[in-house]
């Protein structure tokens, strides 16, 4: 699994990258499995598939064709495919995740986001706590390399120790608009770093880090399946934006029926509206 020092940089930086969490041969697997999914998306022009709340489960980047895909996000991938279900609950990857944040370990939801070479796909400042609020913020994000992650196909930026800081308002001008002011980055004293790393390698990033990612500028793909756990003891306070069947099912350890609030102070999300959170933070009606 991981050592006692690798536990405490997690809690002192908020992001630990894991090398070799998964074989050549599981990550094939996914990666085969996500080329179907690509190859099947140039047949729409639009978004496609469904998800149980009825949203959109493959979302298009604005510059998808048939000859150029981008296909940029696959919406619980859990429930189509028993290879990516098995990466999130029955893996190292959760294993891990229950160290940092556990020992109880709830599934929250999990996604797919590529940015296949040459497309226009970013992410700007958030914190994901924002998006899935609970009583209290024992959550961490697992980004999975699908793919190498390398320093030009859009990596994960993160700001080091950004997650002991405030939560910052991530609505803009009456509408929850996914992201931070550019002003607040100021504030940040360390520099982003940038979280990249070969295929298999897992980046676990506490729910309230700030980071965002650039487009891909390179020939090749930057695929992460992300998936988020919750301490078992945290209870959502606002309705998950990527509602799954397997949303709130125990992964590791034991349910204690008990529940532990701590003190935070922020505005509620809202819904995406739209197949994905891409859209909230263009500004698009849609999101």
């Amino acid at each position: 699994m991981i050592e006692p020092w690798q536990e405490e940089l997690f809690r002192e930086q908020g992001f630990l990258i894991v090398n070799d969490v998964f074989s050549a041969d599981e990550i094939a697997e996914l990666q085969s499995v996500f080329d179907g999914w690509v190859d099947e998306s140039r047949e729409h022009a639009e978004a496609y598939g469904e998800t149980l709340d009825g949203r959109h489960r493959f979302d298009l980047d604005s510059d998808h064709s048939a000859a150029h895909p981008s296909l940029r996000r696959v919406a619980s991938p859990t429930e189509i495919s028993s290879g990516y279900y098995q990466a999130a609950c029955h893996s190292r990857m959760t294993g891990i995740a229950a160290r940092l944040v556990g020992p109880g370990l709830r599934f929250h939801h999990s996604k797919i986001n590529s940015k296949l070479p040459g497309t226009r796909t970013e992410v700007k400042w958030h914190q994901d706590f924002l998006f899935t609020p609970h009583s209290n913020d024992d959550l961490v994000t697992a980004l999975l390399m699908v793919s190498d992650v390398t320093a030009d196909n859009g990596p994960l930026q993160v700001i080091p120790g950004s997650h002991r800081g405030p939560l910052y308002s991530h609505w803009q001008d009456g509408r929850f608009r996914g992201a931070i002011e550019e002003r607040h980055l100021a504030e940040q004293r360390q520099s982003p770093v940038s979280c990249q790393g070969t295929a298999g390698s897992v980046c676990f990033m506490h729910t309230r880090l700030l980071h965002a990612s650039a487009a891909n500028q390179s020939p090749r793909p930057r695929t992460l399946f992300i998936t988020v756990y919750a301490a078992e003891d945290a209870w959502p306070l606002a309705g998950n934006p990527l509602p799954s069947v397997h949303e709130r099912r125990i992964v590791a350890g034991e349910e204690s029926g008990q529940v532990r609030c701590v003190s935070n102070s922020f505005a509620l999300p809202e819904m995406p509206k739209g197949a994905s959170f891409f859209e909230q933070q263009a500004g698009d009606r849609a999101g």
